[in-house]
């Protein structure tokens, strides 16, 4: 069964022929970011053969180091931590670099106090709710342990084809490079959103377009953010939230439209403070005081994603899918690199406890994996995409009702310790 890349203008159906020069290994997985890295690792270290191929796997992330933090942010939920730990990594980060949240404060768009939702670690009975860091922080620890991991091996290449077979899979790589061909007996496509070979799999993805643009940037604050998470839900459906960074910094990331985005990306470092003071009545600068720009301001186009299937092909499966190329969430919730990490957690368990007489590639494995993962992220991306929904909603009757639920859940001790065990992450 062989399958073209979306390059490709043939279509092969018959078996594609050898090169003479075929390595083999017991798992490859395509693609380098966060996920591929710490799925490539935790397989490695259980004693599978690993080989890790991407088109820049090659580019070391350098440490990050002085006082200027990445735009690039990610919220890092305790589940995320308890795998990172299992990776034996979470101790070799700089922790100076990480900022503990043991608060979430978050507003709806009349402003008032009333209708605030208010996340406590402490009421919760948790030491903290999430941390904060930088993605250059999370890749250049794994890039380290990758290195020093003697069954996995990294390549820098672009996959062009897949043929599936009975006893795993033969992978081509694009013609100007020397690879030849890769036979795993399992694949993990591990490569973003726009995955070439969940489309090779012919996988069909529900996709939905939020029509609004995520703008980030980090700022320096005058008021301490207390290890304070801020999040308000404005009129006219924009979303804003202050991640606290560590010293007196926070990493903002609001959606909006894309004309007021572009406008935004415009805007001159002493053009910030007054454009925070026009909204709610003036609450961030309440919060967080004058704030300065300490980097430049980026965007990226929010939308919704969720494959099918996670598993292909549907006859003979031989690959997973995990991370961006299985489902892309909104970010209102930070949930989008933890869900990906949940998959990798998932993965790991699912194989470390599989039954001796079973094969890494046994169809009951793989739908084991499959079942879970759609139930797990299928819920979270359902709740997140009914929340944006209620939030950008210009509805009289909606607006009040949303900002009354708010205020009675922020009531409710029992509803808010619910709210943050999901939010904490386990894999189960």
């Amino acid at each position: 069964m062989a399958f073209n890349s979306p390059k490709s203008t043939s279509s092969a159906k018959t078996p594609i022929p050898a090169t003479g020069k075929t390595r083999r290994c017991d798992i490859a997985i395509i693609g380098g970011g966060i996920v591929g890295k710490a799925c490539a690792l935790g397989l490695a270290q259980q004693g599978f053969d690993v080989v890790q191929i991407a088109p820049d796997i090659d580019q070391q992330t350098p440490k990050p180091s002085g006082d200027h933090w990445a735009e690039r942010i990610y919220a890092i939920s305790p589940g995320t931590r308890s795998l990172l730990q299992s990776l034996q990594v979470w101790d070799a980060i700089d922790h100076h670099r990480l900022q503990v949240v043991r608060d979430m404060r978050i507003y709806g768009d009349r402003g008032e106090r009333s209708d605030g939702l208010h996340l406590s670690a402490f009421e919760a009975g948790v030491p903290e709710l999430a941390w904060i860091g930088e993605s250059d922080l999370l890749e250049h620890i794994l890039e380290q342990a990758c290195r020093f991991q003697s069954k996995l091996e990294c390549i820098v290449g672009s996959l062009e084809n897949l043929f599936v077979e009975p006893d795993g899979a033969l992978l081509r790589f694009d013609g100007a490079q020397s690879l030849g061909e890769i036979k795993a007996s399992l694949v993990i496509a591990a490569d973003g959103a726009n995955s070439s070979l969940r489309s090779m799999l012919e996988i069909q993805t529900d996709h939905k377009s939020y029509e609004q643009r995520a703008v980030v940037a980090n700022f320096v604050c005058t008021n301490a953010h207390l290890e304070t998470a801020y999040q308000w839900f404005l009129p006219g459906g924009d979303i804003l939230a202050m991640l606290p960074l560590p010293g007196k910094q926070v990493s903002m990331v609001w959606s909006t439209s894309p004309e007021n985005a572009a406008r935004l990306l415009t805007l001159e470092a002493n053009q910030w403070q007054s454009e925070f003071a026009a909204l709610q009545d003036g609450a961030i600068v309440h919060a967080l005081g004058t704030l300065s720009p300490h980097s430049k301001p980026g965007s990226f186009p929010l939308r919704k994603i969720r494959a099918q299937r996670v598993i292909g092909p549907e006859l003979m499966p031989k690959v997973i899918l995990i991370g961006d190329a299985a489902h892309v969430i909104h970010p209102l919730a930070g949930q989008g690199l933890n869900l990906g990490l949940r998959d990798v957690a998932a993965l790991l368990r699912i194989l470390r406890e599989r039954e001796s007489f079973r094969a890494i590639t046994d169809p009951v494995l793989l739908r084991r994996y499959e079942r879970g993962r759609q139930g797990d992220t299928g819920a979270i991306l359902w709740v997140t995409d009914r929340l944006k929904q209620l939030f950008t909603s210009t509805s009289p009757l909606q607006q009040k009702i949303r900002n009354w639920g708010m205020g009675l859940v922020n009531r409710s001790h029992l509803m808010k310790r619910h709210l943050i065990k999901e939010a904490l992450g386990e894999v189960q």
